[in-house]
């Protein structure tokens, strides 16, 4: 009877253990990784979402991987010539069948990854899987057509560096960063964007570099079976020949002084300005990264003590916000603020800097980090209710790791940090060596 009851016991523990394991999860989908022989990742999602298909495309190239002088921007300006043809689909090709299959289709780049994202209707799966699997190993384009996109992509840089939050990013950037690739925009620098025109045997070497397989991973997502999707990328992808290309990514030095910075605005504008510390890569293991990302709403979010009393009570600014974003290398911990006179620009600037300094002997109440917990786990959950916003998620941290798993990894790291964790890598991040200031106002 003894043993029977401890096996029942047993039972039960491991019942509610299994059921508390399973309701932490925050990616609720079942999904599959495959990988092929040649280095392709495979990520496929079945959902409920019904006729539906959400296809990423994820390289492993960013601004971050442009290690050669005068010639950062090349990773964003393959986004532009992936749409120029390829040898079974020339220019216009793509777009009209796409147009014809009722698909939406894009690309973005940001500094760690490339991805290029199509939804449309599951019938045309095996079709558009064909398409992308052309590009990807025979891209095809003229000199012609790659000056014509070198243009395209420098009247992009011009009209954005009309905004002067773009010029103050690139301003950031290349001031915190002295070393590493971070130092410079997706966009690149706009000398090297100039001389594009005349770079296309170079062009061809970076293509060759980085799109390979073993640098690539396919999500799928939506109406689908994982065997039926394998089955087509291994017709489509499976003689796709692995690259050699090896690289190192300079190293960042430790950072020694504060840095500054101020810009003068040649047009009228409200004052900005950015306050940055450097700050450490993203880890599913070390606690830093994740302490810094529940600090960041808690002290400078829309609800944060600093924005209700810049933003609604004092009305000395017109948003205060921070960015913390996930990178493979270590980044930035940036706070920014728009400010409505240039009188009160040092004092807003006074108000971020006292808050930073704040967290790095105050501790954070333990409901304030439960509930911020709370509303970070529900808010990223409720964010997945399409196809499409499961492969964008997905894609954020296969970039990063290649598996879906980070995203459980991650918030289980979350749940672990404790007030005294985040007090502790306050202060050791949050200091003036490690402190970068961009300030940006009209010109008198």
């Amino acid at each position: 009877m003894k043993s029977f009851l401890l096996f029942l016991t047993l039972m039960m523990t491991f019942s509610i253990l299994t059921t508390t394991a399973q309701t932490r999860r925050v990616f609720p989908y079942q999904y599959k990784v495959d990988d092929l022989s040649n280095g392709l990742r495979v990520v496929t999602v079945p959902t409920d979402y019904p006729n539906l298909v959400a296809l990423y495309t994820v390289v492993g190239a960013g601004s971050r991987n442009e290690i050669e002088a005068k010639k950062s921007g090349y990773a964003h300006f393959f986004e532009h010539l992936m749409f120029r043809g390829s040898e079974n689909f020339p220019a216009g090709r793509f777009d009209e069948i796409m147009q014809k299959a009722g698909a939406s289709s894009n690309a973005y780049t940001s500094d760690d990854r490339t991805v290029y994202h199509a939804t449309f209707a599951k019938e045309d799966l095996d079709k558009i899987l064909r398409l992308e699997a052309d590009r990807f190993q025979k891209l095809k384009f003229s000199e012609e057509q790659y000056k014509t996109e070198a243009g395209a992509v420098l009247g992009e840089y011009n009209k954005n560096s009309a905004s002067p939050f773009f010029k103050m990013y690139e301003v950031l950037r290349e001031t915190a960063f002295q070393k590493h690739t971070y130092s410079h925009t997706t966009m690149g620098y706009l000398a090297d964007i100039k001389d594009y025109p005349n770079q296309y045997d170079y062009a061809w070497q970076f293509f060759n570099r980085f799109y390979r397989p073993e640098n690539t991973t396919i999500i799928v997502v939506g109406d689908v079976k994982q065997a039926q999707v394998l089955a087509m990328v291994k017709k489509y992808y499976g003689e796709w020949k692995p690259g050699d290309y090896k690289q190192t990514i300079p190293n960042e030095p430790a950072q020694t002084e504060a840095r500054t910075k101020h810009i003068d605005w040649t047009s009228q504008t409200l004052p900005i300005v950015q306050v940055a510390y450097r700050a450490p890569a993203f880890s599913e293991t070390a606690k830093d990264k994740a302490a810094l990302d529940l600090l960041s709403i808690i002290a400078f979010g829309s609800n944060s003590e600093i924005s209700q009393k810049l933003v609604l009570n004092e009305q000395k600014a017109v948003f205060v916000s921070a960015e913390a974003e996930d990178h493979i290398d270590p980044e930035l911990f940036t706070t920014y603020a728009q400010v409505k006179d240039v009188k009160d620009l040092e004092y807003v600037k006074g108000e971020i800097l006292k808050t930073y300094q704040r967290y790095t002997t105050e501790l954070i109440p333990q409901k304030q980090l439960d509930e911020t917990r709370s509303r970070l786990r529900y808010g990223f959950t409720l964010g997945m209710n399409s196809n499409d916003a499961i492969a964008g998620t997905l894609a954020r941290y296969v970039a990063l790791r290649r598996s879906p798993d980070t995203i459980d990894k991650i918030f289980a790291l979350y749940d672990s940090i404790t007030p005294e964790d985040i007090r502790a890598m306050a202060a050791k991040y949050f200091t003036e060596k490690n402190q970068t200031i961009v300030t940006l106002a009209t010109k008198k």
